[in-house]
């Protein structure tokens, strides 16, 4: 018998590791001699670094950079075996880095972001994986852009200060410093949104109020985006912002695609292929996915549809196990998973059951390997 075994995070409970390794737990209390691969998995969000890392066997590496805030943080990467790296913007330049009573989208920055990619070219990469999600910024990317040698100057030649907000002084970008590294570098962009830069749909719009902003810095923030871009596309000779997806971290999206060239892929697609999963489950028996909620939402790029795509080529079965199960979760039928089960035994806190989750994973695991031997006669 062979099982995979390919889970996100339940976030701020378990790393996906963690929830890789608890359903082993329980799937081996009953069948002790099956091959049980784990695959943990991530969507190009926080947690990306560690799954892929977990799967491939590569190397952490840590670095002090500089916070949203401009405050010094600890960052993480990951160094794989082929001189790729793969990066999370969340680890420098994440939401979680900034105290809730603090946020302010038109003064966070992305340099750290920017220091995380510096570091992963003095390593000699020539391929850098960038996972957005989670962002505390809304600046377009231009903080990243700053760390990599790029000048963004006012009408009196002085370079903007941090934030989004301050490009709507923007006047002249100037690209004569930027990493010359960056040309021979293959950048691949993570994400799984479709915003463009600007307007209704974009950065400022649609996740501006998570990062703190108000309804009048909405307003301030997309119009000096709206600046950004047109300066951007006087110095680059093409106009990105109407790119989907470029929208993606506050617009760190644009910054990738306009000045560092970068492509974009669907996070879990990424993750998948840089962890072999299609590999794992040729001849598998059954596939275990899951994340902390299943819902409705979950068909727009979430990890266990993502995995279901890639065991439904290989004609594998999948079971999903997830800590709730929210509205229209049984629209997940129709994407590949053959049934949905959530952790929890009866009613509880959900301090409660983000505490208990490893051993919730376990015990259901374990139910469910049991209902497996059952069919199986």
């Amino acid at each position: 018998m062979k099982i995979v075994i390919a889970p996100d995070s339940f976030k701020e409970s378990l790393s996906a590791p963690d929830v890789a390794a608890a359903i082993a737990r329980g799937w081996t209390q009953v069948f002790p001699d099956a091959e049980v691969l784990l695959r943990p998995m991530a969507d190009g969000g926080e947690g990306t670094v560690d799954a892929v890392l977990a799967a491939t066997g590569g190397e952490r590496r840590e670095l002090t950079v500089r916070g949203p805030l401009g405050e010094p943080v600890l960052a993480h990467w990951g160094w794989l075996g082929d001189a790729s790296a793969v990066l999370e913007m969340a680890a420098a330049s994440g939401l979680h880095w900034v105290p809730r009573e603090r946020r302010d989208a038109t003064v966070t920055t992305s340099y750290g972001t920017g220091e995380l990619i510096r570091a992963a070219l003095d390593a000699g990469a020539n391929r850098i994986i960038l996972g957005l999600g989670g962002s505390a910024t809304n600046d377009g990317g231009v903080g990243l852009l700053q760390a990599l040698g790029v000048r963004f100057l006012d009408a009196d030649e002085r370079e903007l200060p941090p934030g989004g907000a301050a490009l709507a002084r923007l006047a002249r970008i100037d690209v004569a410093q930027m990493d010359p590294r960056l040309l021979q570098a293959k950048v691949e962009i993570a994400a799984d949104v479709d915003n463009p830069l600007c307007g209704p749909k974009g950065a400022s719009a649609v996740f501006g109020p998570q990062k703190g902003a108000s309804p009048q810095q909405v307003e301030l923030l997309d119009a000096a985006l709206g600046c950004y871009a047109r300066v951007a596309a006087a110095t680059l000779g093409e106009d990105h912002s109407g790119v989907p997806g470029v929208g993606a971290a506050g617009g760190l999206g644009f910054a990738a695609k306009a000045f560092l060239h970068a492509s974009f892929r669907p996070g879990i697609e990424l993750v998948a292929e840089l962890s072999g999963l299609a590999e794992a489950v040729q001849d598998a028996d059954l596939v275990i996915t899951g994340e902390g909620r299943l819902d409705s939402q979950s068909l727009h790029g979430k990890t266990p549809i993502g995995v279901a795509r890639v065991a439904r080529a290989a004609g594998v079965p999948v079971i999903a196990l997830a800590g709730s199960l929210g509205e229209g979760y049984q629209a997940v039928y129709e994407a590949g998973i053959e049934a949905a089960f959530s952790l929890t035994s009866g009613p509880q806190s959900l301090e409660q059951a983000m505490h208990g989750a490893a051993g919730e994973l376990q015990a259901r695991a374990c139910d469910l390997a049991r209902i497996w031997r059952l069919a199986r006669g």
